[in-house]
């Protein structure tokens, strides 16, 4: 065997040196843009024209016009301030962008769940970030039981 095996050659350190070099430099964090806008641009349009850039179901709601409840919440999302969490059983209600940095908590059927709304939320609907159900877990073979399932061989 020849010393370069043993040792590395030459090559194969200049690679790591660039190696440790690359992840010494911080990731640039990449800005969040909505359909080519940023959220300061989604801030400062008009409520129609964001409409117009969000999916089609999300629009057809607004369109049509919210009910009670929903535009009660609506409202109070629109005036919280940035602290303040917001408790509804609505899951109804898609987001916008002034709901960003808001904190909502929605009922899952059982208990609120806290959910803080990000700009990657826009366009979604309020019950898509809480799961309502839950997987049905089985024991094993019991009263009940068909006769050949009773002797499940046991590891």
């Amino acid at each position: 065997m020849g010393k370069s095996k043993i040792m590395g050659s030459a090559k194969a350190s200049r690679r790591k040196s660039r190696k440790k070099a690359s992840l010494i430099q911080a990731r640039r964090k990449k800005e969040f843009l909505y359909r080519g806008y940023t959220l300061e641009e989604l801030l400062g349009m008009s409520f129609d024209e964001v409409l117009g850039l969000m999916p089609s179901r999300s629009r057809r709601t607004y369109m049509r016009g919210l009910n009670y409840e929903q535009q009660v919440l609506f409202d109070n999302l629109k005036n919280a301030e940035a602290g303040a969490t917001i408790r509804t059983h609505r899951k109804d209600l898609p987001i916008i962008p002034q709901f960003v940095g808001k904190t909502v908590s929605i009922y899952d059927g059982k208990e609120f769940k806290d959910v803080e709304i990000k700009p990657e939320m826009i366009g979604h609907f309020l019950g898509e970030f809480v799961i309502t159900r839950k997987m049905p877990v089985h024991s094993g073979p019991g009263v009940g039981a068909t006769r050949s399932s009773k002797f499940m061989p046991l590891k």
